[in-house]
């Protein structure tokens, strides 16, 4: 089921998400639910703070990215719990987007590599090391599991210029091509 993606400006976006254990129900449910949402919204990655749930969960399908960058052709993947351990490697920029901020893409600089331990859909644990684009989409889910949007991590002047487009998109005052909830809009939270 497709769900609608909280825009900018929504509390949800800025809390830190709670764990998940196996009990939680639906949860085989919520993460189709996730999946088809990005896939139909053209989103290589999705966390469940970004469809208004305070949990620590995200979905990746990276392929549209494999024209580019092959070695992410089959990386679809499903993070549960999960806590990076550390990023290294050189610093990198890349231009990013985000469901929840449609529209605008801006330069964020990243560390090139993530060492992450999570469970996956069958709470089975890893602990593992990407690299390059994995790490990208990994570290920009993650930090929505933290309450840290992209655009937290331009610079200031950047962000500035910004600033009234993202409260148009707070606002709904911008075209997706998705259901969003938008936090400001005259009813509230109206979804459109």
């Amino acid at each position: 089921m497709m769900l609608p993606i909280v825009a900018y400006g929504h509390p949800t976006l800025r809390q830190k998400a709670a764990d998940i254990d196996p009990t939680y129900p639906g949860l085989d449910e919520l993460i189709e639910s996730m999946f088809i949402t990005m896939r139909e919204s053209n989103g290589v990655g999705l966390a469940a703070p970004q469809i208004n749930r305070s949990l620590r969960l995200f979905v990746i399908d990276a392929s549209p990215y494999a024209k580019d960058y092959p070695e992410v052709a089959d990386f679809i993947r499903v993070f549960i719990n999960p806590s990076i351990l550390d990023e290294t490697g050189r610093e990198w920029t890349f231009n990013e987007g985000c469901l929840s901020i449609p529209d605008i893409r801006e330069d964020v600089v990243r560390k090139s590599r993530v060492r992450i331990r999570y469970v996956d859909e069958h709470f089975q644990p890893h602990e593992e090391i990407f690299e390059g684009v994995a790490a990208r989409i990994i570290q920009h889910e993650y930090d929505h599991l933290e309450g840290i949007m992209f655009v937290d991590r331009i610079n200031s002047l950047r962000k500035t210029l910004l600033k009234r487009k993202l409260n148009d998109i707070s606002r709904g005052a911008v075209d997706a091509d998705y259901k969003m909830i938008f936090p400001l809009q005259k009813k509230a939270m109206a979804v459109r």
